[in-house]
Formats: structure tokens, C-alpha cells, sequence
């Protein structure tokens, strides 16, 4: 079954040409390609949108408030899609549910294995925006974390997730299995009423803040 997506870019010449490289795909399928955030929550409202693809600066409304009420009211999956890597629109669009951000200069295959990534429950945030959420965030874990509310090895899978770890990578890091690792990861979420992996690691770098 196809994957349907959803592009919003108030870049005609950027949206077009997302919807012909992904829709000679067969894995995915255009349901609507709109200008700005308020356009895109309405459509992901009325139409199954698997994944919706946002710019951030859009007319009218956003690509930061439209991922929080698209996540609210709908279960479509966010993947932030920009040139901007400015700090407060990473971390606002991710604190509203984001599961993706990536920069347009990436090339298609890694655009389209991100949405394979997200339909597939996992989150996707590049290298160099998660190096920016680790240099951009000047608190430290020991000083404002409560470490109280976690055990060690969940505090151990936090800072191994905000390192930027795969579970794979994590299983081999701390020599347990992927499904320990998951199910550490669902305990945290739980305690933190977190919603995905990459707000933990915002969460964490922040010192207990999101």
C-alpha cells in the first residue's frame, strides 16, 4: 500500500518538483500539495495523510504551528523539509510533534527513506540539525535533570539516544538487546509523556525541558 503524502511549500517551483520526484515513486502517493500551514492542516483534517511534508516559513500559518495541530487533531506524521536550520524552529517543531527534520539540500533517495523511516514508527533528524540542538542548548544534565525520576539505564539509552544512536547502535553500546532498548525507550516516554525518541534527546539536552 502506498504511502500518502501531503507537501505544504509556498515555493511552487520546490513543491512541484517534490511531487514529481515522489510520485514516480510507487511507494508513495500525492494526495494534495498546498502553500501554506493552515492549507495543510485542513487537508490532513479532511483526507488520510500518511506523512505530511512542511516547509517552516509558509504565509498564513507556519510549518511550527501547523505540526502542532496536525499532530493534535489527526494521526498524520510529520517531516519538517527546509533550508532553515535556525535553533528555535528545530526545537519548536519537534516540542509539537515533528517526527522528521531534515534540510532540502539532501538528495532524494534520503528525503524519500526518511518518509519510509517515519511510516515505519521511528523519527529522522540530520546529523547536522541534532549537532545543532547539542551545541545551540547551554544546560547541562547533571546540574537540572531530576535523575531521581529515572533508573541509570534509562538515563544511560537517554543520553545514547541524544548522542544521536540508532537502537541498533545502542543494543552494541550497552551490550543489550534491540527490544530492551525499545522497551526502556516506551518507560521513558511513559515517564515523561514524551511522544518519540527525538524529544528525548531535546528533552535530556535540555535538562528535564522540552
Amino acid at each position: 500500500m502506498s504511502i500518502r503524502l501531503m507537501i505544504a511549500d509556498d515555493d511552487l517551483l520546490i513543491s512541484e518538483s517534490l511531487k514529481i520526484i515522489l510520485g514516480m515513486d510507487d511507494d508513495f502517493e500525492i494526495v494534495a500539495c498546498v502553500e501554506n500551514g493552515l492549507e495543510a492542516v485542513k487537508i490532513c483534517m479532511n483526507e488520510k495523510v500518511d506523512i505530511a511534508l512542511l516547509d517552516v516559513r509558509m504565509p498564513i500559518m507556519n510549518g511550527v504551528e501547523a505540526t502542532r495541530l496536525i499532530t493534535q487533531k489527526t494521526n498524520t506524521k510529520v517531516l519538517i523539509l527546509t533550508t532553515f536550520d535556525e535553533d528555535e524552529y528545530i526545537c519548536d517543531a519537534i516540542s509539537n510533534g515533528a517526527k522528521g527534520y531534515l534540510l532540502k539540500n539532501n538528495s532524494p533517495d534520503k528525503i524519500k527513506n526518511a518518509i519510509r523511516t517515519l511510516q515505519d514508527g521511528n523519527s529522522v533528524v540530520q546529523d547536522v540539525i541534532l549537532e545543532k540542538i547539542k551545541t545551540g542548548l547551554n544546560t547541562t544534565v547533571d546540574n537540572e535533570i531530576d535523575k531521581s525520576n529515572f533508573t541509570k539505564r534509562e538515563l544511560d539509552i537517554m543520553q545514547c539516544i541524544a548522542d544521536g544512536l540508532s537502537n541498533k547502535e545502542i543494543s552494541g553500546e550497552l551490550f543489550i538487546s534491540e527490544g530492551t532498548v525499545k522497551n526502556y525507550i516506551t518507560s521513558i516516554l511513559n515517564k515523561t509523556g514524551l511522544k518519540h525518541r527525538t524529544q528525548i534527546a531535546i528533552y535530556f539536552l535540555k535538562g528535564g525541558r522540552l
